[in-house]
């Protein structure tokens, strides 16, 4: 199953992908290292900050790692 989540660039980040904010389409169920898979998929400039990012999932801090993150964006 799927979901939509809004993604907000920051700084070199949307300087990088070219724009401050989008929605994209991910797995409800998606680790933090998945996500960022997706997103440099989408905007393969990225990459280049990989050990800058920093995620903030529901207002909360995520490291760019294996922990599995549940996704509450409308369903698609």
């Amino acid at each position: 199953m799927r979901c939509q989540v809004s993604v907000l660039y920051f700084a070199r980040s949307a300087e990088l992908a070219g724009l401050r904010s989008e929605t994209l389409s991910v797995p409800r169920r998606i680790t933090a290292r998945q996500l960022w898979d997706e997103i440099v998929r989408v905007h393969p400039r990225l990459a280049v900050i990989r050990d800058q990012v920093v995620f903030a999932v529901q207002q909360e801090y995520v490291l760019l790692g294996d922990q599995l993150l549940v996704l509450l964006g409308p369903e698609m």
